[in-house]
């Protein structure tokens, strides 16, 4: 039989009144035969609806009723014993006030029947209780208590407050989607410890996490503090995912304006939470001067990185945006997004699907448009795929590169700026070659071009990003399958692709010529840990409900990456997370033989060519197979 939480409250009340009834008309008659006073049955039972009366309201009034059978604990058990007392010594006062029979002498009779109320009321109440919280409520509600989750909420502020009351509320209104079991609160502020809070108390502190979750057989945890800072939220989150318990979070404070309801807006943990990072700065009024009214164009526009660019370009109200894409899916859909959220119209935006290898095309876009700003995230960067046909690569990144940063120049747009990645530094890959050509392409010509400046951006790996490996764990810990990690001892550097983005443009915006930017990434994240905090935020358990597999490095692959090479120290910018590597003087004959060659084997599609002539012009190429 379900009962909905309306009626098991009803259910309640029914029996605390029964037994306060019950309790006082008994005594009545025994404490009253035992003393040989004569009282009629009419008195015994106005007495004992008066008890009940009083004893429920004190009980009402205590927020007895509010409470979730299932969590009655030790505390729980002392207030109602505290209530039944005020609630029997009023009593006491109003029936020597309010004479009935001989309840008004103050005699031994009188004494030991108040005395007798109260104990024997407060051991029924409490058995009861202690009873219907070990079988009851499993009686009365199998259906709904089964579906119901223990839940626990970490931090008792505003947001916590608020989750807390929805939860009790979709509780009340018997919402089968929300139906969670309130353990409580546990906040770091010592202040707040053993305080009640909407009916639910904080039982500790984030550091007594661990403990909390398993004596009170917690299943969900939400993370309820959205203005905690990007450090300590990661380390509270991590606890968490130690847990073992399905770990949901409440959005920022600029989601909750909203008016929605919190609750429909919890989510699970990102890994972007886990990360810890503090998001970038940036000086939104240099940014602005260097967009606002600028025509922009962006080249692989529809990617993760490209279109993310695209979005907070337009948020600087450029004149125009360009975007530029081979894949003519992904370029439609940032073009609609931009248009559905009202910040682009036929007049400001252009979408054209060209290929960046095509340099006529190319050139007949660049003569119509006349950027003044051009972002090269057009590329090639699956690093496995690129080790089987190194000719594309070259002829994707390298050549792609060379048309684009040589037709800005040509057509006098105002800055060039390169999207790189760390993989360019000492690379072991053809990806990484080819990016680390590009890199030196711009440099060269940063050297030898007049009316554009150019610049590279050069970051770590993108979280979320087309080729990411996030998404796949995600796929395979949905599914139930293997999480699949190339090597046990894998670091790598993260960051979100917003964040990405906002280093191109600060860089862009600072940017004199020739320069190389590099963002602190932070403390590197070992794979395997990163993968077991993810299984484990999903509420399962690695190696058991999840299985972890290593399957080796592939082609190219490194432990490790690096943001700089040997030979490049690093400046600071006025962004403190924001750092320039020193210029490399580039040969311009060299760079100029080095694509020649790399013009003939590729064209001819010799893969084997490819890489002995990256080789060649790439100094710091050491090409390793991984076989």
């Amino acid at each position: 039989m379900k009962l909905r939480y309306s009626h098991k409250k009803l259910l309640v009340m029914f029996f605390d009144i029964v037994c306060f009834l019950a309790v006082n008309a008994f005594l009545g008659y025994f404490v009253h035969k035992f003393f040989t006073v004569m009282i009629d049955t009419e008195s015994v039972v106005r007495t004992a609806i008066l008890y009940a009366v009083i004893n429920f309201l004190c009980l009402y009034i205590g927020g007895e009723y509010r409470k979730a059978w299932k969590l009655i604990s030790v505390r729980d058990y002392l207030s109602c014993t505290v209530e039944i007392f005020i609630g029997s010594l009023l009593f006491f006062i109003i029936i020597h006030f309010w004479p009935v029979g001989n309840y008004g002498a103050f005699n031994i009779a009188t004494y030991l029947f108040c005395g007798l109320s109260f104990v024997f009321s407060t051991a029924l109440i409490v058995l009861i209780r202690f009873f219907a919280k070990r079988y009851f409520i499993y009686l009365v509600s199998a259906g709904q208590s089964e579906m119901m989750k223990r839940a626990l909420i970490v931090g008792a502020g505003n947001a916590g407050r608020i989750l807390a009351l929805e939860i009790t509320n979709a509780l009340k209104e018997g919402k089968k989607d929300f139906c969670y079991s309130l353990v409580g609160y546990v906040d770091d502020d010592l202040n707040k410890i053993n305080e009640k809070i909407n009916g639910y108390y904080v039982l500790g502190t984030s550091f007594d996490l661990k403990e909390i979750c398993e004596k009170y057989s917690v299943e969900v945890v939400f993370f309820a503090i959205p203005s905690c800072p990007s450090k300590r939220k990661a380390e509270i989150l991590e606890v968490c995912a130690e847990t073992k318990c399905e770990v949901k979070v409440v959005p920022e404070v600029s989601s909750l304006i909203t008016g929605k309801s919190i609750l429909n807006q919890t989510t699970k943990v990102n890994v972007e939470d886990l990360l810890g990072r503090d998001p970038v700065e940036l000086d939104t009024t240099k940014i602005t001067g260097f967009i606002a009214g600028k025509v922009c164009m962006v080249t692989g526009g529809g990617g993760s990185i490209g279109s993310e660019l695209c979005r907070q370009i337009m948020s600087y109200q450029p004149g125009q945006l360009i975007i530029v894409d081979i894949y003519e899916n992904n370029a439609y859909d940032i073009q609609q997004e931009l248009i559905m959220n009202g910040i682009a119209n036929k007049e400001n935006l252009k979408v054209l699907i060209a290929s960046v290898r095509d340099r006529e095309k190319m050139e007949s876009i660049f003569r119509q448009y006349k950027p003044d700003l051009v972002f090269h995230a057009a590329a090639h960067k699956h690093v496995p795929l690129m080790e089987v046909t190194p000719e594309e690569a070259v002829k994707n990144n390298v050549f792609g590169t060379y048309n684009v940063a040589e037709l800005s120049d040509k057509y006098k747009a105002k800055k060039f700026v390169l999207v790189s990645t760390d993989k360019a530094v000492n690379p072991t890959n053809v990806m990484g070659a080819t990016k680390r050509y590009c890199e030196m392409i711009v440099q060269c010509f940063s050297q030898t071009k007049q009316n554009t400046e150019y610049v590279a951006v050069r970051f770590g790996n993108v979280l979320g990003s087309n080729g990411s490996v996030i998404p796949l764990f995600k796929k395979q810990i949905e599914s139930g399958k293997p999480v699949t990690i190339t090597h046990p001892d894998i670091i790598r550097y993260f960051m979100t692709i917003p964040e990405a983005v906002s280093l191109i443009l600060t860089a862009g915006s600072m940017a004199h010529g020739g320069e190389i930017f590099v963002l602190d990434m932070g403390k590197p994240v070992k794979i395997l840990t990163l993968a077991e905090n993810l299984i484990r935020v999903y509420g399962k358990k690695p190696y058991e409900d999840v299985d972890i597999i290593f399957t080796g490095l592939r082609p190219g692959e490194k432990l490790y990456e690096e943001l700089l090479m040997s030979e490049e120290g690093l400046q600071k910018t006025e962004n403190e997370k924001v750092f320039i590597g020193t210029q490399i003087d580039i040969d311009e004959a060299t760079l100029e033989a080095g694509l020649a060659a790399l013009k003939q084997v590729s064209d001819a599609n010799d893969s084997a060519g490819v890489v002995k002539v990256l080789q060649e012009y790439v100094p710091t190429f050491h090409h390793q197979t991984n076989k």
